[in-house]
């Protein structure tokens, strides 16, 4: 499917715009916000400024909360183009812990089996940086929305449930190890559709001996679409009221 609705950038003139007809809009989320806090809050926000109800809105490709960056919003007719934008490749700026693991992948849970990590060099790290490069088979995190059986695995995590989670195939187009300060790492990713960088953190750990989890992260890029295009939350909010009323 090709897109063809405009793309709100931080250099858009947000008047001129037929919203109902579709656009897409480039957002810096901030930290501790879901996804679908940032959909709420541009609905309201868009809603009222056109004296719409009902607004359709929605975004184009999950962020969880701990995560920063580029997040795509559909408005309008533009909510068609949803799974268009989905299937871009992404691009990611990680910060990995080593010497640690946690049951989510990530820094919202508490630290396990600690371990020493001084006996690793950046060669070892980029070596087993560099086996995850290609097409991979990866298994979600546990800790995630995907449904099984109707069900987010989340629910069963947070019950102690079992679940078979069954891994798919992804495609990692690069990765690399842009610093290296033990036990933190940073890398640079570029991903399909679909890829846990989560995973990828929690397997490189496993890879390396020592576990690891996911400390940060920042989507640059969804397809030709930066981040550095983007609009905070608060710069929309404020474009849109000042074209308003004047």
């Amino acid at each position: 499917m090709e897109i063809t609705c405009p793309i709100i950038t931080k250099d858009t003139a947000l008047h001129d715009l037929d919203y109902l007809a579709g656009v897409g809009v480039l957002i810096d989320k901030p930290k501790d916000w879901t996804s679908f806090d940032v959909v709420a809050k541009l609905r309201n926000t868009t809603g009222k400024y056109l004296g719409v109800r009902k607004l359709k809105v929605g975004h184009a490709g999950t962020l969880d909360p701990l995560a920063t960056g580029l997040l795509i919003l559909c408005i309008g007719k533009a909510t068609k183009q949803i799974e268009a934008f989905q299937g871009l490749p992404k691009s990611y700026l990680a910060d990995m812990k080593l010497g640690a693991h946690t049951k989510t992948y990530d820094a919202e849970a508490e630290e396990e089996d600690v371990q020493a990590v001084d006996h690793l060099t950046q060669d070892d790290i980029e070596k087993e940086i560099a086996t995850f490069r290609g097409e991979i088979s990866q298994t979600p995190p546990i800790y995630s929305a995907i449904k099984v059986k109707g069900k987010a695995l989340y629910k069963y995590a947070r019950k102690g449930e079992e679940v078979v989670i069954k891994s798919r195939t992804v495609t990692i187009h690069d990765y690399t190890l842009k610093s290296c300060e033990l036990p933190q790492i940073q890398c640079e990713i570029d991903c399909s559709k679909g890829t846990y960088i989560r995973s990828l953190a929690h397997d490189l750990g496993q890879q390396l001996g020592v576990g690891a989890y996911l400390s940060d992260l920042r989507r640059t890029a969804i397809g030709p679409y930066s981040v550095d295009d983007a609009l905070s939350l608060p710069l929309f909010i404020e474009k849109l009221l000042d074209e308003e009323l004047s």
